[in-house]
C-alpha cells in the first residue's frame, strides 16, 4: 500500500510503498476515504524538515535540550548516532482522516466491516491508503454526513476542545487571533454556542471567510477595524476570552490580547505561537493563560489511546473520542459548516506535489484534502439518465393559502449554502423533491433542508405535477439543456449562471419558449438584488444623460483543481462568471448592451443604445488583499462608488456613505429568491425580462469572439422559432 512519509533529515516527501497493517485486537483497519491535511502543524513539520541542522534546532529548542541531556548521560559519540539515525528514518504525517472499516479487531463491537468511520491520531490517521485505529481514536459517521466532511473530525476536535479551555457563556464577546484552518473552526464553534466573536488575520480574504461563518468582523490586526469593533460590542470592557490559533515566531498575538482583553478575561493558546508574555499587562489585568491540549482529555494517554481504557463520563465529561463524537455530530445536524473551508481536493497520487505545493505558496489553501479514489467510488452512485415529464403550465397564480413547491436539481455547496437556508424555514415554500449526481449528497440534502425525497433522476423532479417551480444548480455544461427541459415541462424555472455556454445552447432555450409558451424563467443574477447596490442607487437618482462605469472584478486564481479549469467542457472561467457583472451594469443603466469589445485578460466594454459604456476588468493576478469588486458610475455631475458590497458612497451635491461597519455581504441572494417566489406565487412578470437574460448571455459568450478576431461583436437576439431567418 502507499503511504505519505517525510525524511526530517534531508526534508525529501515521498509516497512510499509501505507492508499493510495488521488488524490487532483492540482497534479496527480502516480503507482511507479522505484524508485531511492540517495547514498549519503538518506544513510546520515540512518547513522545519527543509531547514539546515541549525535551523532545525533554532526551530525545536525541546529536542536540542534533550540531545544535550543525552550527551551528558551517553556521551557525545553515541548521542550523534543516535540523533543523525532518529533524523535520517521516513516519519509519516496526517493524523486527520475519514475511511470505511474494512476488518474488525478482537474486542471491538461498537462498529462492522463497511461502516464509515472519522478517525484521529498522528499515529493512526495518517495519509496513508490503510490505517489501523484503536477503539478510542474513532467514531462511526451519522448517516447523510459527506466523508469529506468527516474527515475534518479531527481538527475539529481540537478547536472544540479549545472552546471548551475557554468555557464561553451566551452573550460573551470573543476574540478569535490566527483565521487558519484552526481559527475559522472556533469561529463557528463560538457562533453556534450563542458568543459574539471578533477575529483577526492579516490575510483578507481569511477574515471574509470567517465573517461569512458567523464571524461579527475581522480584520488586519493592525488595522483599527477590530479594536474599533471590540469597543463597540463590549462598552469598552475588553472581550471575554481570546483564542489564539496562529503560529509562527511574533509576539504580537498575546501582546494585543492582553490589549483587547477584559478584567481577568481568559487567553487559551490552542496554536504554536510564542508565548513571551508582557508581564505587566497581565499582571494588571490578572489574565487567565490556559493552554489547550490536542483533541482532549485521553491525548497522550497510552491506556486511553492504546489501550482502549475509557475515562468514567462522572469524572471526564469530554475525551478525545467524545469530542470527535460531537463534532461529527454537528456537522451531521448543520450546526458546524467545513465545505468552505476546502480550497483544494487533490487524488491521493499527487501528494508529494501538492505537499510543494503549499510548502512552497504556489497553493494558498485553508484545508486541502488527500482523495483516494477506489474507496470514493464505494461511496459514490452514478446518477441514473434523465427522461422529460409531461408540459403543464405554470403560468397561474396559486390559490390562496397554497405553498410553492419546489424542486431541486443538483445541491452543491452554492445551492446549500446561498440558496437553500433562505427558503427552508419558510412556512409558504415546500420542498418536494431533489435529484443530485451522489445518492448521499442528495440525501444529506434531504436531511438537512427537509426535502420529502432525494433521488439521483431528474425525471422525479421534472415529471411531478405538484411541482410548481424548479431550481437548476448543477454544473455550468449542463444548465441549459436542463433548462430547456423543465421549460418544456411546463416549470417556472431558476437557474443559476450561466443560462449556456454557448449561442446555439441559448437558442434552444429560446425555442423551447416558444414551443411551450412558457417563459417563467429567472436566471441567478443576484447582484441586482443586493440590497446595498439598491440603496446606493436610490441615493444616486434618476439619471438623464449617458453614463461611464468602471467595474474591476479583482477574481484571482483559481485553485488547480477546481472545476472550474475544465474549460473543454464547463467553458471559460468568463462564460461562466461574467454574466453577473454585464447584469449589474445593465440594471445600474436599466438597459441591455449592444455592442461588446473586449481584450485578453479579459478587459470588456459595453456599448448601450443611449451612448453609456462601461468597462468590466476580470483580472485573475491581482492582489488577494485588495476587494473583489469595485465598481465606479459617473453621470449627471454626479459618481456613485461601489465597494465590494462592504460600503457605497454617491458624490453630488451632497455626500452619501453607507456604514462603515457592515454585518456581512449581502450579496442579494435573499432577496432575489424573494422575487422569484412572488412570481411564482402570483403569477405576475419574472423579476428579469426574457430578452434581459438573454441579451446578457449573448454579451457574455460574445467576449469571447472578440478577442479573437480583435474586433467588436454587435448584439442580436437570436431569433424565436418558426420565425423567417
Amino acid at each position: 500500500m502507499k503511504q505519505v512519509v517525510q525524511n526530517y533529515k534531508s526534508g525529501e516527501l515521498a509516497l512510499l510503498e509501505v507492508p499493510e497493517p495488521a488488524c490487532k485486537p483492540g482497534g479496527v483497519l480502516v480503507r482511507t476515504v479522505y484524508s485531511l491535511i492540517s495547514t498549519g502543524t503538518e506544513m510546520m513539520k515540512v518547513s522545519e524538515a527543509s531547514m539546515s541542522l541549525v535551523g532545525k534546532a533554532k526551530a525545536r529548542p525541546d529536542q536540542v535540550a534533550k540531545v544535550m541531556q543525552s550527551v551528558a548521560t551517553n556521551g557525545l559519540s553515541a548521542t550523534y548516532r543516535k540523533v543523525t539515525s532518529k533524523l535520517d528514518s521516513y516519519t509519516p504525517l496526517g493524523y486527520s482522516l475519514c475511511g470505511i472499516v474494512e476488518q474488525v479487531g478482537d474486542g471491538i463491537t461498537d462498529v462492522a466491516v463497511g461502516d464509515l468511520v472519522a478517525c484521529a491520531g498522528n499515529e493512526h490517521a495518517l495519509h496513508s491508503e490503510l490505517n489501523w485505529v484503536p477503539k478510542n481514536l474513532y467514531s462511526r459517521v451519522p448517516a447523510g454526513v459527506d466523508p469529506r466532511h468527516a474527515a475534518f473530525g479531527t481538527v475539529g476536535s481540537i478547536a472544540m476542545q479549545g472552546v471548551r479551555r475557554g468555557e464561553p457563556q451566551i452573550g460573551d464577546v470573543a476574540l478569535v487571533i490566527g483565521l487558519g484552518l484552526i481559527g475559522q473552526l472556533v469561529v463557528q464553534l463560538l457562533a453556534a454556542s450563542g458568543v459574539r466573536v471578533v477575529g483577526v488575520d492579516p490575510d483578507p480574504e481569511r477574515c471574509k471567510l470567517a465573517e461569512s461563518l458567523g464571524a461579527l468582523t475581522c480584520a488586519h490586526p493592525a488595522s483599527g477595524i477590530v479594536d474599533t469593533a471590540v469597543d463597540e460590542l463590549t462598552h469598552g470592557a475588553g472581550v471575554d476570552q481570546t483564542y489564539l490559533a496562529a503560529g509562527g515566531n511574533t509576539n504580537d498575538p498575546v501582546e494585543l490580547a492582553a490589549k483587547l482583553s477584559r478584567d481577568r478575561g481568559r487567553v487559551i493558546d490552542i496554536g504554536k505561537c510564542k508565548l513571551d508574555l508582557p508581564w505587566n499587562a497581565y499582571y494588571e489585568k490578572e489574565l487567565d493563560v490556559r493552554f489547550s491540549r490536542s483533541y482532549g482529555p485521553g491525548r497522550y494517554d497510552p491506556s486511553y489511546e492504546l489501550e482502549g481504557r475509557d475515562y468514567p463520563i462522572g469524572q471526564v465529561r469530554w475525551t478525545e473520542r467524545r469530542n470527535l463524537e460531537c463534532v461529527l455530530d454537528l456537522i451531521a445536524r448543520d450546526r458546524l459548516d467545513v465545505e468552505p473551508l476546502i480550497t483544494h481536493v487533490s487524488d491521493f497520487s499527487s501528494a508529494v506535489e501538492t505537499y510543494k505545493s503549499l510548502n512552497e505558496g504556489a497553493l494558498k489553501a485553508v484545508a486541502v484534502l488527500f482523495r483516494y479514489p477506489d474507496a470514493v467510488a464505494r461511496t459514490e452512485p452514478v446518477i441514473a439518465s434523465a427522461r422529460l415529464g409531461p408540459a403543464s403550465s405554470s403560468a397561474a397564480a396559486l390559490p390562496a393559502g397554497q405553498p410553492v413547491r419546489l424542486g431541486f436539481i443538483g445541491a452543491g455547496n452554492y445551492a446549500s449554502s446561498m440558496l437553500l437556508p433562505h427558503l427552508v424555514e419558510r412556512p409558504d415554500v415546500q420542498l418536494e423533491h431533489v435529484a443530485t449526481t451522489s445518492a448521499l449528497s442528495g440525501a444529506n440534502a434531504r436531511r438537512k433542508f427537509g426535502f420529502a425525497a432525494a433521488s439521483t433522476d431528474i425525471d422525479n423532479v421534472l415529471g411531478d405535477s405538484s411541482i410548481n417551480a424548479v431550481f437548476v444548480v448543477t454544473r455550468h455544461s449542463s444548465h441549459a439543456e436542463l433548462t430547456r427541459q423543465a421549460l418544456l415541462a411546463g416549470k417556472t424555472v431558476f437557474v443559476e449562471k450561466p443560462l449556456a455556454l454557448s449561442p446555439s445552447e441559448l437558442q434552444k432555450v429560446l425555442d423551447a419558449i416558444e414551443e411551450s409558451g412558457n417563459d417563467r424563467l429567472q436566471v441567478g443574477f443576484n447582484r441586482r438584488f443586493a440590497p446595498l447596490l439598491h440603496e446606493a442607487r436610490d441615493q444616486f437618482g434618476p439619471r438623464v444623460g449617458p453614463a461611464t462605469v468602471r467595474y474591476l472584478v479583482n477574481a484571482g486564481r483559481l485553485d488547480h483543481g477546481s472545476w472550474y479549469n475544465q474549460t473543454a467542457t464547463e467553458g471559460s472561467r468568463f462564460a461562466g462568471e461574467g454574466g453577473h457583472f454585464i447584469d449589474t451594469v445593465s440594471w445600474l443603466l436599466d438597459a441591455d448592451p449592444v455592442s461588446v469589445y473586449a481584450t485578453g485578460d479579459v478587459q470588456v466594454t459595453l456599448g448601450y443604445p443611449d451612448g453609456s459604456t462601461a468597462v468590466i476588468t476580470y483580472a485573475e493576478t491581482g492582489s488577494s488583499g485588495f476587494p473583489k469588486e469595485t465598481l465606479d458610475l459617473t453621470a449627471d455631475g454626479k459618481v456613485l462608488k461601489f465597494d465590494d458590497f462592504v460600503r457605497a458612497s454617491v458624490y453630488a451635491r451632497k455626500k452619501w456613505a453607507s456604514s462603515r461597519l457592515p454585518k456581512g455581504r449581502d450579496k442579494g441572494q435573499a432577496a432575489e429568491v424573494n422575487a422569484f417566489l412572488e412570481a411564482v406565487r402570483t403569477g405576475g412578470p419574472m423579476p428579469i425580462p426574457v430578452e434581459s437574460l438573454a441579451a446578457t448571455t449573448l454579451a457574455t459568450l460574445a467576449a469571447q469572439t472578440s478577442v479573437a478576431n480583435a474586433a467588436p461583436v454587435r448584439i442580436e437576439l437570436p431569433r424565436k422559432a418558426g420565425a423567417p431567418a
